[in-house]
């Protein structure tokens, strides 16, 4: 499986925000984070986490590799997810599979005796042929699957979360995925090759 990992922001609508709708006063907004986990061929939605808006991205790799069973062939996310926390993640859940996440821009490759890793072949790359080469020899551009997904999800279930407890959040979240799921499942086109007639 090609896993596809990013998150968003979905606002939560309290009494602080009605009141600076109808009575002009000021609220501070505050939202949650939505980690989703995509299967690139199937554009499903696999995994997900909900977390406060505080909470770093790569934090969030091992939980959403935790819903997953079966094994990963590549996982692929932005600079947000750069560090050993989610090479090793995603090491302990799937030994073989290829992490394609872009090093930072001041990143080098280490001088130490280990033998370089997935991350320092990367950056060596990058510094032989340039970012862009690196990103369409290595197929990162199918990351944009994952982004079409929250756009998705932002546009249907919508960018506001309605639940007021942190539980029937992340249920409402739950939810959600399932919904889009099974709309992607029943829109999707099933179609079959036809033998040619012969005379």
């Amino acid at each position: 499986m090609h896993v596809l990992i990013d998150s968003t922001g979905l606002e939560i609508h309290s009494a602080g925000q009605w009141l600076e709708e109808n009575h002009g006063a000021r609220s501070r907004r505050s939202w949650r984070k939505l980690h989703l986990a995509l299967d690139a061929d199937s554009g499903e939605i696999i995994a997900q986490v909900m977390t406060d808006q505080d909470t770093g991205d790569a934090s969030q790799v091992e939980p959403l590799l935790d819903q997953i069973d079966c094994p990963i062939r590549q996982f692929t996310a932005d600079g947000a997810y750069d560090g050993k926390p989610t090479y090793d993640a995603v090491g302990n859940h799937s030994a073989g599979a290829a992490v394609v996440i872009p090093p930072r821009a001041n990143a080098v490759e280490r001088t130490d005796t280990e033998p370089g890793g997935k991350r320092d072949r990367h950056v060596a790359a990058i510094n032989t042929d340039g970012r862009m080469t690196w990103q369409a020899g290595i197929g990162y551009g199918t990351r944009s699957l994952v982004e079409t997904a929250i756009g998705r999800y932002k546009s249907i279930i919508g960018r506001r979360l309605r639940a007021r407890c942190f539980g029937a959040q992340q249920t409402e979240v739950a939810i959600g995925c399932a919904v889009l799921n099974r709309m992607l499942a029943c829109a999707r086109p099933k179609s079959v090759r036809c033998g040619k007639a012969t005379a």
